[in-house]
Formats: C-alpha cells, structure tokens, sequence
C-alpha cells in the first residue's frame, strides 16, 4: 500500500538533496580501484572483499576469439554503424549549459550523445504524476544540434520502495511500475529517442539497493522495460546495463562474465539488441591484452583492467550463440587523477596520455572489432558544477567545467573517423 501523498511529499522533500545529486557526484559509473598489491597465497583463496579493489581470485581465461570480420551462425544484426562515437554529457539542469555542451560534441563531430534521465526526475511524487519540462527540452535541442540521443534509465522514484530501505539506486518492489514508466517515456519520444540504456552496472550491489546483485532480478527488470519499449516505439534500439568490469565477489559484486552468463541464463538474450558494456582503461595502454593486464601487476593484475577485457565479454556472446548482436561500450575513458590519498591514482595517467589512449582505443576498435562494435562513448562533457576537490568525475572529463578543452577533447575533434556498417 503506497502512502498518503501529503507523508510522500515530506519524505521527498526530506530526501530532496540525495535524489538532486543524481547527475552530479552519483553521475560516474567507473568503478574505483585502489592500489593493487602483489597478491599472496592467501589472498588468492578467496575473492576479493569490495567491487572496488582488485581481485586476486583467479578468473576464467576466455578461449580465442574468431576474426573480427567472421561471420557467426546467427544473422547479424546491425544497429550501428562500426564503430559509432558518442559522448556522456549533464544536459539537464541549465539549458544554456545544454546547449553550450551539445556545440561541443558538433564541434567533435561525434553524432551521439548520452543523457541521464533519472525515473524519480519525471516520476517524482507518485505514480502516474510526470515533469517533462526538462526531458522536453533535452530531446527538442539534441535534435536541433542534429544530434542522436542515448538515454540511461535508472534511479527510482522513492514511492516505489518501502520508507526504510531507501537507497540511491535500486529496482523497484514493483517492476511493473518500471514497466509502466518505460513504456510512457518511449510513447511520448517515439522516433525522436534513439537507444534506451536499462540500468547500469547491476553486477554491482551499490548499484541494486546495496543488496546482492543477480542477474536473473536484472534480467527481470530488463525484460518488462524492453518489452513497455518496444510496443510504444518498436524502433527504438534497447541496449543492456553496462556492466562494471570486476573481479569481485558477492555480495558485493559479480564479475561481469559471470554476471553475463548468468543473464544467458536467465534468458535475457530475448529483451536487448545491443549489448552494454563499461570499459574503463586503467593504467594499461587500449591495445594491451586481458593477459598482460593479468601478468603485469603495473596494470592491476587482472584481465578486467584493461580495455580489451571487452574480448571477453564479447566471447561469453558467442558462446551463448548471440554472437550476431553489436556491443555497445557505455562508458569508456581514462583518469588523471594523482591527488595524494585518491583511490585512482594508482591507475592515473597524463593528460597526452589520456588523449592518447582514447584515439587509439576507437583506433583499435575500428580495425579489430568490426563489424560487431557498435557505439563507443567517451566519459565525459564536465558538468557545469564539477570541481577537482569534490567529484573524482572531473579527472575523466575531456572538458573542463566552464567548456574549456582538454588535450583529449582536441584530439578526439581530430581524430579521424568512420564506421562501416557490417553485412
């Protein structure tokens, strides 16, 4: 039994501050990782304790993958051209900044652009009661910049959970709430949304209530939410969570293939047409292989820290006989974050090195990848109130708060590209 709107409104007002932060400290997905340590005999016995920190736990070794131009046994399925380039941008609070940020990605001339778009922003109070004023805007000016958009859903409306187990992000009691909100969002932006985002990294418990993530509940909430999409704008692309690359364990995480394989399992090849993935780089440079990410502990020891931990996940596809869908990587970028204390430092990189590092990674992409590499999106276009002190977010930016460029910014506006639309 939901509670009298008059209780609602002064809980809303009193959790006013978390549910505002949404798109600004709560808007970086990369999962932090402090020092890797050179693993002992003990420490290789068991997981590690935290999704945060690198994993010793030894992890499945994937098995060669085919030509990156092979055909598969399905018929491919091509959303995107190979690759497509996109980036993370805060279009929501200042339309002025909106419009400022979306000048920079034609500037880039990049031809995506992702957007938060927090459920408990448009469902606020109660079911049913909606504010479009902002997400009007957000569709009306991406469009006017000639622009496609990549929408993220998550962060639920308060109402939709008991009073004492209110967390950040966590799927509601009941999906068919969820169910109900995908489906009006895609009705009401039919053919003007490009791709929905269904949650992110639920491999992650601080991303699914802080309870212990599972793929069969993800898979749930991913089936009602492709489905209300689909019926309301059947063209609409429906791409997966990204998945947090981690060797961790439960409860406080799941490695992302086994988190993936548990979604196989649970049947979910049924509810996405693209694949989402997280692919943060680390220390390693984007063509280092998952085993020297393993073998070299400069870059953390494990195969999930570096770019190309994408191969593996991409391998559980074909096993799983999904092989003809794209990927899409959701979040991709590299931090320079040296402040003393900080749990990145340890993977920082320069700024050259950043901008770098982030040409060669969609380099790589392109010539290894094909045709199976849909869109690629780069982390981030600043949000306008990001300081270096305050949100580790900053140290991924390739702009500064104001708009200035950085190096990586100049570089991916140079950056040749093209993507080639696979048979």
């Amino acid at each position: 039994m939901r509670r009298p709107a008059a209780f609602r409104l002064s809980l809303f007002l009193l959790l006013l501050l978390l549910a505002n932060c949404y798109g600004r400290s709560t808007s970086t997905a990369l999962v932090v990782t402090p020092t890797p340590a050179t693993p002992t005999a003990a420490a290789t016995a068991t997981a590690t304790a935290s999704p945060v920190s690198p994993a010793t736990t030894p992890t499945r070794r994937a098995t060669p993958l085919p030509s990156p131009t092979a055909t598969t046994s399905e018929t491919a399925s091509r959303l995107f051209a190979s690759p497509e380039y996109g980036v993370q941008a805060f279009l929501w609070w200042r339309p002025e900044i909106a419009e400022r940020d979306l000048g920079l990605v034609q500037e880039m001339e990049f031809g995506w652009v992702k957007q938060a778009f927090a459920w408990r922003d448009i469902e606020t109070l109660e079911k049913g009661k909606y504010d479009w004023w902002r997400p009007d805007l957000i569709v009306e000016a991406v469009e006017k910049a000639g622009l496609k958009l990549l929408v993220r859903i998550d962060r639920q409306p308060f109402w939709t959970q008991p009073n004492d187990e209110l967390r950040e992000n966590r799927p509601p009691d009941n999906l068919q709430d969820f169910a109900d909100f995908c489906g009006v969002l895609a009705g009401r932006y039919r053919g003007r949304i490009g791709a929905y985002q269904v949650w992110n990294e639920p491999n992650l418990n601080r991303e699914w209530g802080d309870r212990p993530p599972d793929p069969a509940e993800y898979t749930e909430l991913l089936k009602v939410c492709y489905q209300a999409i689909k019926a309301a704008d059947p063209e609409a692309i429906v791409i997966s969570a990204g998945l947090a690359p981690t060797g961790t364990g439960l409860p406080d995480a799941i490695p992302d293939p086994e988190f993936l394989q548990g979604m196989y399992d649970a049947g979910a090849a049924a509810y996405f047409d693209v694949l989402g993935l997280n692919a943060p780089g680390y220390k390693a440079p984007p063509e280092t292989s998952p085993e020297e990410g393993t073998s070299n502990p400069d870059y953390g020891g494990g195969r999930w820290f570096v770019f190309r931990h994408v191969e593996d996940m991409r391998q559980v596809m074909v096993d799983n006989g999904d092989g003809g869908k794209q990927v899409a990587i959701l979040e991709m970028g590299w931090t320079t974050d040296t402040r003393p204390g900080s749990s990145y430092a340890w993977h920082a990189v320069s700024e050259a090195e950043q901008a770098d590092y982030l040409v060669r990674a969609y380099r790589y992409a392109a010539d290894n990848w094909r045709p199976w590499i849909g869109l690629i999106v780069t982390v981030y276009i600043a949000d306008y109130d990001w300081t270096p002190e305050e949100h580790e977010q900053w140290w991924w930016a390739i702009t500064l708060p104001d708009g200035t460029p950085r190096p990586a910014f100049d570089a991916l506006k140079e950056m040749e590209k093209g993507g080639e639309i696979g048979d």
